[in-house]
């Protein structure tokens, strides 16, 4: 199985190329320049150093979510638009599961915590444990990282931080007393070849089935509904 990885949930944005559990090649960059200008031209550059081409690739793989708006968009639209010229299916994998598969780390039993920084204290975070594999241990959220903090004390086990939220996440955990190592920075952000490793082992899908998955209301639709509360009272 050859499989194309995109990423560009957050600040970063990268691709990779994997095959059986092998790395082949990771374009990575973490600039000012928007995802919508280097996602492509990286997937581009990175297939033609590879000697491949997009009708050799068996699926194109993406981080859909949670992450920044945009650039959840654009790694949607950009693996749909991929997916669409070479007729190739796509698989969409949960940008902290993806980070998840980075924490190699840690431990084995040892909690896995990947982190995004939500703002407002809060973080999009989910728990995995690494034992043999990696195993979920709860869903997707966004969340207010002294309550995660408090959940992970009462269970009374160590844990693994990764992720661009994990200065928010030390913090609580150290006040919350709980014990907790953070990834070195080479593995401590998401990158396209966390994304091949959780879309291994699942299913392809047309690529009119993926979509993004946010959590929560962007900020001006926040914003909307606010406005139109303080109007209807």
């Amino acid at each position: 199985m050859l499989i194309l990885g995109i990423e560009s949930t957050a600040k970063a944005a990268s691709v990779a190329l994997w095959r059986d559990g092998e790395m082949l090649a990771l374009n990575y960059q973490r600039t000012a320049l928007t995802h919508s200008r280097t996602l492509l031209p990286m997937a581009e550059s990175m297939l033609a150093n590879t000697g491949l081409t997009p009708e050799e690739i068996d699926c194109v793989a993406v981080a859909q979510g949670p992450g920044s708006f945009t650039g959840v968009r654009i790694g949607v639209a950009t693996a749909k638009g991929l997916c669409w010229a070479a007729e190739k299916p796509a698989v969409g994998v949960s940008t902290l599961e993806a980070m998840a598969h980075l924490a190699l780390g840690a431990a084995e039993g040892e909690l896995i915590c990947p982190a995004m920084d939500a703002r407002r204290q809060q973080v999009y975070a989910a728990l995995f444990e690494k034992k043999g594999g990696l195993t979920r241990l709860c869903p997707d959220r966004a969340v207010d990282a002294g309550e995660l903090a408090e959940e992970i004390r009462r269970s009374g086990r160590r844990v693994y931080v990764l992720g661009d939220g994990w200065a928010v996440m030390e913090e609580a955990l150290k006040k919350a007393g709980v014990e907790c190592a953070v990834a070195a920075e080479a593995l401590r952000y998401q990158n396209a070849w966390g994304v091949c490793c959780a879309a291994a082992g699942k299913n392809p899908q047309s690529a009119e089935t993926l979509l993004p998955i946010y959590l929560r209301l962007s900020q001006a639709e926040r914003e909307r509904q606010e406005r139109l509360s303080k109007e209807n009272t």
